[in-house]
């Protein structure tokens, strides 16, 4: 009986003995921590401040939508419009720091890290929007893209908004001396305040998502900005008078924190480029549809009276706005303009 209580305690000491030296393998062995990491849910928050009817909003949606489901759910792009995680001013540092993955602010707001990028915001540097995506893609558009990468950025693409066109409450702007002595909301761009302190005008620097409450309150007069932009934030209801001026193109910029790109595992970067190429296209088509959409309920509204500039007064403004250009090339030279469409016939 004493050998049968023996050999139990053996067997079980035995037992204990192969159990320890399997879990100490298990620490000595680990599991491969890529491996570990790519079986894991991957999340990105993407933080933007305009609403989820512009061009912006619905692509921004419809691109969580193909990753998640091209991804099998593995990668999820998780949206906040509207400002309510990050107002505009707070994006950028919120990015940068790490505390969302990605986000799409206008180009000028780009313009205070590197200034080269506010030659897209030059009046009348584009005819269109192909001439746009071509100046992007060019080499010296690739160029500026390529100075994101000192501040920790990662740029994926560009998205459309469209044409800005002028509204204010005070009296319709047909030359370009009626915006003389008007408020005007602008963003964060020295070129932007540069366009319209030439012609005597006031620009103030004020986040979009306020801009609503600074009109009402009579803070400002008027501003710029997109026909998509303008209806999804009602400003129309507060002015009322529309130029369909043209004068300066709207975009976005598509970024991602540099050191969270790099710690992706290259297959997702691969899905996330590729979606993007693809919502990139459609968002560019959307952009000018939904452009022709609001354009015509504004007519239909008959609530704010529009002026449309012709050919030729398109042409007097571009020559008022050419001091802007001398300012440009004089803070941050002279490569970024000639390379514009509308230089290109002169080299």
């Amino acid at each position: 009986m004493w050998s049968n209580r023996f050999a139990r305690s053996f067997v079980s000491v035995l037992i204990f003995i192969t159990i320890l030296l399997v879990s100490c393998q298990e620490d000595v062995y680990p599991t491969d921590n890529e491996q570990l990491s790519h079986e894991e849910q991957i999340v990105i928050r993407f933080s933007h401040v305009v609403g989820e009817n512009t061009p912006k909003g619905m692509a921004a949606v419809k691109f969580a939508e193909l990753i998640k489901e091209r991804s099998n759910g593995h990668v999820e792009i998780q949206v906040f419009p509207n400002g309510v995680l990050y107002k505009d001013g707070e994006e950028m540092n919120a990015l940068l720091r790490g505390d969302i993955q990605m986000i799409a602010p206008a180009i000028s707001k780009i313009t205070t890290l590197v200034p080269e990028w506010s030659v897209m915001d030059l009046p009348y540097a584009f005819k269109n929007a192909d001439e746009v995506h071509t100046y992007v893609n060019s080499a010296v558009g690739q160029s500026l893209m390529t100075k994101l990468n000192a501040h920790n950025l990662f740029s994926m693409g560009v998205w459309d908004s469209g044409f800005k066109q002028l509204s204010n409450s005070i009296r319709p702007i047909e030359a370009v001396q009626d915006l003389n002595g008007l408020r005007m909301r602008i963003m964060p761009s020295d070129i932007l305040a540069e366009q319209f302190s030439i012609v005597g005008a006031y620009p103030k620097r004020i986040d979009f998502n306020t801009v609503f409450h600074q009109l009402q309150r009579g803070n400002v007069d008027g501003q710029e900005n997109t026909l998509t932009n303008i209806t999804s934030k009602n400003l129309h209801s507060l002015q009322d008078y529309l130029t369909i001026s043209n004068h300066g193109y709207l975009g976005y910029l598509l970024l991602m924190n540099h050191e969270f790109w790099n710690s992706l595992p290259e297959d997702v970067q691969t899905l996330l480029i590729e979606t993007l190429e693809e919502v990139q296209e459609w968002e560019w088509q959307l952009a000018e549809k939904l452009t022709a959409e609001r354009l015509e309920e504004m007519k239909a509204c008959d609530c704010i009276k529009i002026y449309n500039l012709s050919d030729e007064e398109k042409e007097e403004w571009e020559s008022a706005f050419e001091p802007v250009y001398r300012y440009y090339a004089e803070n941050y030279g002279k490569r970024y303009i000639q390379a514009l469409p509308k230089n290109q016939s002169h080299h």
